[in-house]
């Protein structure tokens, strides 16, 4: 029998090579973990117990950081399970749970990206406003908005793949769950999960990239009126950590996207170290660079490690 109307489960890719190559994978993956949740728990820690960082561009923070947490932590445990203790399987329910996760938190970041480029746009552009627009209660309808988003997008994509009849190779070209890879899988006609997973990145992704960059072209606009250089770069000064944030979440986004669409002849390596890419580069980067931008979290973080040396 070719086929099977409910798989039991799926096997993930894992690095070819020997045991050891196995083993310092998992310590780089197990490292870059431990640093993306020290991270991204420092700056919940700090924002939430220093009341000058209560403003709306911290809060988009801490939602960047639970996500990234949450993204994380559905993916990285279980690719370290299998590097070290062998178990390759994932249970086709877990395996569309874990899928559904990665997409929805994905698209969830994607919002609150933009959400964060409106807030710069607000301030450089109407600073006076800025703080009438951008209210805690605003920002927390954001936050949920960003939540219901991303889940009412992308929880058709398991129900599409779940009636599926799937063939007798079960293994993924990643480690761990991902929408057009478990969907390459089946034997039937799979043309409405895949226009429905397109569109739906579409309208979440590509719409959030474009007005992002709509944003950032206004606040050019308004920065190059300014009368001198020294004014021009400091307003600008203030969006450098936002953009460097967008282009760790969009350029992974961008990369594996091609390696799918145009890498079937790629060497397996490379569509394993592109999904972990994307997984982990937000999460270990994003709080490295606001830790390093912005002056108040440099500056509670210094307090903590003088408070904890003494």
């Amino acid at each position: 029998n070719s086929s099977d109307l409910s798989p039991s489960s799926f096997i993930l890719a894992s690095i070819p090579g020997p045991e050891a190559a196995h083993f310092w994978m998992a310590i780089f993956l197990c490292s870059a973990y431990i640093v993306a949740v020290t991270g991204n728990c420092a700056v919940l820690f700090i924002v939430k117990t220093e009341p000058s960082l209560h403003a709306p561009m911290y809060f988009f923070l801490c939602m960047l950081a639970a996500i990234d947490l949450a993204l994380s932590t559905s993916t990285v445990p279980r690719v370290l399970s299998f590097y070290w203790f062998n178990t390759r399987e994932i249970g086709f329910g877990a395996c569309l749970v874990q899928m559904f996760l990665i997409h929805t938190l994905s698209a969830i970041e994607s919002t609150v990206l933009l959400a964060m480029a409106v807030d710069r746009y607000v301030a450089i552009c109407h600073p006076l406003r800025h703080a009438a627009i951008l209210t805690s209660a605003a920002t927390a309808k954001i936050g949920l908005v960003a939540m219901a988003r991303g889940v009412l997008f992308f929880l058709p994509l398991p129900l599409l793949l779940l009636p599926l009849p799937f063939c007798s190779s079960r293994v993924l070209s990643h480690s761990f769950c991902l929408h057009q890879d478990v969907m390459n899988l089946a034997c039937a006609n799979t043309t409405p999960s895949m226009v429905y997973g397109l569109t739906a990145i579409l309208l979440v992704m590509g719409l959030d990239a474009v007005l992002i960059c709509l944003s950032y072209v206004l606040i050019l606009k308004a920065v190059l009126q300014l009368a001198s250089w020294k004014e021009r770069l400091k307003a600008f000064s203030t969006c450098i950590a936002h953009i460097c944030v967008v282009l760790a979440f969009y350029v992974p986004l961008i990369g594996l996207s091609v390696v799918h669409r145009f890498g079937k002849d790629l060497a397996p390596l490379v569509h394993i170290i592109m999904g972990n890419i994307y997984i982990l580069v937000p999460a270990v980067l994003n709080p490295i660079i606001y830790g390093v931008r912005t002056k108040e979290i440099q500056r509670r973080i210094l307090n903590l490690i003088h408070i904890y040396n003494h």
